[in-house]
């Protein structure tokens, strides 16, 4: 089944990028300082769009202090750029996708911004630099970078020429919040001021930018890459030049393949085709089949005859075509289908924490799309037996975690790690079905952070959007399969052996266990995957990081606990919003003694916490 919208022989001519664009110029602020050149630059970035781009001037959105109404509506709509317009346009204009793989959206800011309460804002004609009026005032970036992703664009570029003289007392400007799955180009480092350029009429970074578009021959800036190091040291002329003080241009770039993504198809080498083309054969050897779609699209873009990447793609379909466009189901694979496999390490310590073996392992799992580049694996975990709980004479153990009991369970799926806060935005992005989820709740960003500061009811939520996305039932993991998942066929109090240390968990590292040495006390998450071990499934940070929410209602023992992998009810509390319900694992901010295999806590079903967060499962029927 081929979804052909690739521009090859007779057809090259009917499919083309689609290729859009916002420019927004803002001069005359109500509660700001005025800027003299902001409507003039975006004015110029619209012209070189339709102009020179090739871009279609319907499909090129202009807001200024002095534009004229955009007309893509039934009733024409005023376009200065005020809160009440720009909020209006992103929520109505992105409510549904209308680009697709291999097509473009541009978004040019030209104006202040400002960085308040560790989220950066575009501040708009009718905005407020006050500490209590910013947030209801002026556009996080964030909120416009969820917007522009919903066009369904694979290629999103926002380009940011924000000024921000005398907005704060600490000169702090935008910059320092990444936005995830984009392309970002800022004028200037979060510590530095955009300044214009009275003799150019025009900001010295957007005058460098069209000055580099403009470059024809082998020096062209025909990619993210060659653009990003020709503005790095250009605006730094210009300010020389013109007597400015120092103004650093960045770019923050992900995925990282597309620093060589081709942005002036017209322009672009035979060299760039071949980096662009090792990019696509790599995502589609790590099994990253949307990206490597997106990336052969890019290229037939460029080379519409290309035989290679014309086969990949047949070959990329032909293999798993559900897989494909962001958003869309991931194939079910049957239990006994052959599935690929990933090496790990394994390290066991002895009591005094000092490593005694390291091997390496490898282990079978899944990966599922979540859109945007976003993946979610899921580790297969065998079928197998256990003894649940601690034993009288384990070193901490209590009554919660007793009597220890045999349960046996069929295989499953477990995430690989903790969910992220990457992977937590895809899936808020999609559809409510019982609540709302906030995109970014967490206290210590990162992308490949784990999510924190959510409760058990909104992971509930995400299994469900998870599962009504994939077809697959999508839930959290149960209290025995977490703890048999977590032990990995080891007795010892860790999955490590008889202790752990900080330089294999995060933990509060000066309270120690037997007898470990003292250790570091990190205080805040640390990205998943980061201590490079994995226990003998598969799975890493296991102990530490963050507790993980189960699907089990609190239980004060083990009496009358379920023998398989059953979720151990509680019926009078079930639906009782403060209930208790089971956390496991440990955190960053517990001693070794919490983070044990065996260790029972509880928390309520509201309950958001900095250090609390969850991975899930998954069984294949």
């Amino acid at each position: 089944m081929l979804r052909l919208r690739v521009r090859s022989n007779s057809s090259s001519n009917e499919k083309m990028a689609k290729n859009w664009a916002i420019c927004i110029g803002i001069n005359e602020y109500h509660n700001l300082p005025s800027l003299n050149f902001a409507v003039r630059d975006a004015e110029k970035m619209r012209d070189w769009f339709v102009d020179e781009a090739g871009f279609e001037k319907d499909h090129v959105y202009l807001f200024t202090d002095n534009s004229p109404p955009i007309a893509d509506a039934s009733k024409p709509y005023p376009s200065q750029p005020n809160y009440a317009t720009l909020i209006r346009f992103l929520n109505n204009r992105f409510k549904k996708p209308f680009l697709a793989a291999g097509d473009n959206l541009w978004f040019f800011f030209r104006g202040h911004g400002l960085r308040h309460a560790e989220r950066d804002y575009l501040m708009l004609s009718d905005s407020s630099a006050d500490a209590e009026l910013i947030e209801r005032t002026a556009i996080p970036l964030s909120y416009v970078t969820e917007r522009l992703r919903l066009c369904g664009a694979d290629n999103v570029l926002i380009v940011q020429d924000a000024c921000r003289d005398k907005l704060s007392a600490k000169g702090l400007g935008i910059g320092e919040e990444h936005q995830a799955g984009v392309i970002t180009f800022a004028s200037c480092s979060p510590a530095e001021r955009s300044y214009e350029i009275e003799a150019l009429q025009q900001g010295a970074f957007t005058y460098a930018l069209l000055e580099s578009l403009r470059l024809q021959g082998e020096g062209n800036c025909a990619t993210v890459d060659r653009l990003y190091q020709r503005l790095r040291y250009r605006v730094a002329e210009i300010n020389q030049q013109y007597k400015k003080p120092r103004q650093t241009p960045y770019a923050i770039v992900e995925p990282a393949t597309k620093y060589h993504l081709i942005l002036l198809p017209k322009q672009a080498t035979a060299r760039d085709i071949d980096a662009l083309k090792m990019d696509a054969q790599e995502a589609e050897l790590e099994r990253d089949l949307s990206l490597a779609e997106q990336l052969w699209i890019r290229i037939l873009a460029v080379s519409p005859a290309d035989i290679q990447a014309l086969k990949a793609l047949r070959r990329i379909w032909g293999q798993s075509p559900s897989q494909i466009t962001d958003r869309s189901p991931s194939p079910s694979p049957s239990k006994s289908a052959a599935l690929p496999t990933f090496e790990f390490e394994v390290v066991s310590v002895d009591a005094k924490g000092k490593e005694v073996k390291r091997e390496k392992r490898r282990a079978e799992y899944i990966s599922e799309n979540l859109g945007n580049g976003v993946t979610l694996e899921m580790v297969s975990i065998p079928a197998g037996s256990f003894v649940m709980g601690s034993s009288d004479n384990d070193i901490d153990s209590v009554t919660k975690a007793r009597p220890q009991h045999e349960v046996s369970l069929q295989s499953f799926f477990m995430g690989k790690y903790p969910i992220t806060q990457a992977q937590w935005r895809a899936v808020a992005e999609m559809s409510k079905i019982n609540r709302e989820l906030k995109l970014e709740p967490s206290t210590f960003k990162g992308e490949n952070r784990p999510i924190e500061q959510v409760s058990w009811l909104e992971a509930i939520e995400f299994c469900s959007r998870i599962s009504q996305h994939t077809g697959r039932e999508y839930r959290l993991p149960s209290e025995a399969e977490w703890e048999y998942a977590c032990r990995a066929g080891t007795t010892t109090p860790f999955h490590f052996g008889e202790t752990i240390t900080p330089k294999l968990v995060n933990y509060d590292g000066n309270y120690l266990y037997g007898d470990a040495p003292k250790g570091e006390y990190r205080a805040r998450t640390t990205d998943v995957g980061s201590f490079k071990v994995a226990n003998t499934f598969g799975l890493y940070d296991m102990h530490g990081n963050v507790w993980e929410w189960c699907a089990d209602d609190w239980h004060d023992n083990y009496e009358g606990a379920p023998t398989d992998s059953s979720i151990w009810v509680n019926v009078k509390n079930y639906k009782v919003p403060e209930a208790g319900k089971m956390l496991r694992g440990g955190s960053w901010l517990n001693y070794a003694s919490y983070c044990r295999s065996a260790y029972r806590f509880s928390g309520g079903a509201q309950d958001r916490l900095d250090f609390i967060g969850f991975r899930i499962v998954c069984v294949l029927k």
